[in-house]
């Protein structure tokens, strides 16, 4: 009867044991899947920001092309001329200053 009582508390404890590996595994599994999910999301991220990051330098260029534009001397004096009415001066308007050194 002792020896029955022996055997079952070993086959209890032997079976604990499965289950605390068993339970161990499937938990190292799960925090592995976990951080492959998290992997895949993250590179997802970093090629959505890389392509916003490209968008938004083909803005900067358009940008910077269209304040050259702006700023171009033709065109302000296309404005001033057509818009103003200003016109470029005579000899007679222009006062010439010299450097003294």
């Amino acid at each position: 009867m002792k020896l029955l009582s022996i055997e079952k508390t070993r086959t209890i404890r032997i079976i604990g044991v499965w289950i605390f590996f068993l339970s161990l595994f499937i938990a190292q599994l799960l925090f592995y899947t976990w951080c492959r999910v998290q992997c895949v999301q993250v590179g997802y991220e970093i090629t959505r920001e890389t392509e916003r990051y490209r968008q938004l330098l083909r803005i900067q260029n358009n940008l910077t092309i269209e304040i050259s534009r702006l700023k171009s001397p033709e065109r302000i004096a296309g404005i001033a001329r057509n818009r103003f009415g200003l016109k470029t001066p005579g000899i007679d308007q222009m006062i010439m200053i010299h450097e003294i050194h």
